[in-house]
């Protein structure tokens, strides 16, 4: 089994021609089967034998892949999707090939080495200080409960008598914060947003100073700005937010899973002010930043802090305690780990920071056209300009049952991804714009059917 033979030559080879193929042209959309359906043409994939290389992989490739729906389609519009670039891909076959680990710096120093230069740039451009550091964990919801680990350790060595520990975010902030509460015990003070969807610094200022004062044993010890809803790429008053925390002595904590990619394009930079003032925060690479699956930049402010939070202590973990060494076990909820960084880093370098502005800006300037053309549209209304590149809008008359009809036609018709969302209680339809790959006649093509 852990030999290279003639099969595993035969076999690498087929691997990298379908690879290239799936690199160098439009993916299918596909989509899902049922259990019953996908048994029906796999069967019982594990036995005793094995299926050997070539069966198996045929069995990926005509079968098991034809029922997943390709993320990185032009026409994928849905939640927030992913576009990797070549580059990128290229190096995950390599990273993969490797068998590298990227917990400690004894293990993998190279690895690490780059993945902190990755990290630099993107906390150099959120305008944090050089002493600043984090690490890739596998997502935006691992990313924020180890960001508010962090913090509530950070308050605990601060406010000892505290007997109830909250957490401050916007109502409209992602299911990840909820769901990191809940993980943590600790209850959540949430925040009504203005008009357009954005929590501001004075309604912060306000709500946590009036439940402190009803709460006497209770703190709230990190504040979570949201730099770009998935829903609708709103942004938080990150300045107002971040002033009102560091005049309570609360963490800041930014959540730009999708949003703070711009950053790199300085078109909307300006929005972003105020970012310099987190204690940590988050961008997802896997999302905006053209990675592939799944890597999250998590970066401290003071990573000593995280460091204190979420090193393991072991017999066996001693050999790595070494204070001149990063250990990026040390700063998130995992110990084991894969320099999940890595492909961002290779495209990153190999494209140069210019590449990806550029590419960022080509994705908000399809977002801008797209809502254009939806305003004047005849049957379509759209919510609001993007501020980033999520496009939102709505179907004159329509239920959500229709919605939800249409959507399933567009995929079944293999014409485009696009799932129903809601706004303010009312269906609504979005397009989620991060695909350099995704043109106008793309999005005149989903628009007519509409």
């Amino acid at each position: 089994m852990h030999e290279f033979t003639k099969e595993v030559e035969e076999l690498a080879q087929e691997i990298l021609d379908y690879s290239l193929v799936r690199l160098r042209t439009d993916p299918p959309l596909d989509g899902p089967k049922t259990p019953e359906e996908l048994y029906a043409l796999a069967g019982n994939t594990i036995t005793a034998k094995g299926l050997g290389g070539h069966e198996t992989f045929a069995l990926f490739k005509d079968v098991l892949a034809l029922a997943c729906i390709s993320t990185d389609h032009p026409r994928y519009l849905a939640f927030i999707p992913s576009a990797p670039s070549e580059y990128a891909n290229l190096f995950d076959l390599v990273v993969g090939a490797s068998a590298l680990y990227g917990g400690s710096w004894l293990e993998g120093a190279g690895a690490v080495f780059a993945e902190n230069q990755a990290l630099k740039w993107i906390s150099d451009l959120a305008g944090l200080p050089e002493s600043s550091g984090g690490v890739f964990v596998q997502g935006g919801t691992i990313g924020n409960l180890s960001a508010l680990v962090a913090a509530r350790f950070h308050a605990r060595e601060k406010y000892p008598d505290v007997t109830r520990w909250v957490v401050a975010a916007s109502a409209e902030a992602h299911s990840s914060i909820a769901s990191a509460a809940a993980v943590m015990d600790i209850s959540t003070l949430f925040i009504k947003p203005n008009e357009k969807g954005s929590m501001q610094g004075a309604e912060v200022a306000s709500a946590i100073d009036q439940y402190h004062s009803e709460n006497p044993t209770h703190r709230v010890f990190a504040i979570v700005a949201t730099a770009g809803t998935t829903n609708l790429g709103i942004i938080d008053d990150l300045s107002g937010v971040g002033s009102a925390a560091q005049a309570r002595d609360i963490w800041f904590h930014v959540d730009g899973a999708y949003g703070l990619a711009a950053l790199c394009a300085p078109s909307v930079r300006p929005l972003f002010a105020g970012v310099e003032k987190a204690d940590s925060l988050i961008v997802d690479p896997h999302k905006w930043l053209f990675a592939p699956f799944d890597a999250c930049a998590l970066i401290y402010r003071d990573p000593t802090i995280a460091k204190r939070a979420h090193i393991q202590k072991a017999s066996y973990l001693e050999t790595l305690e070494d204070e001149n060494e990063w250990n990026p076990s040390d700063y998130a909820i995992h110990l084991t780990r894969r320099a999940r960084g890595l492909p961002f880093w290779f495209s990153l370098a190999a494209h140069g920071t210019d590449e990806y502005s550029a590419a960022m800006e080509h994705t908000m300037d399809v977002a801008r056209g797209a809502a254009e053309l939806i305003r004047n549209h005849p049957r379509l209304t759209l919510l609001g300009d993007p501020a980033l590149s999520v496009v939102a809008f709505t179907r004159n008359g329509w239920t959500a049952s229709q919605y939800q009809e249409w959507s399933d036609k567009l995929l079944a018709d293999q014409i485009g991804f696009v799932t129903p969302s809601a706004h303010k209680g009312q269906p609504i339809l979005r397009f989620a714009i991060v695909n350099p790959w995704t043109k106008m006649a793309d999005i005149e093509e989903i628009l007519a059917t509409l």
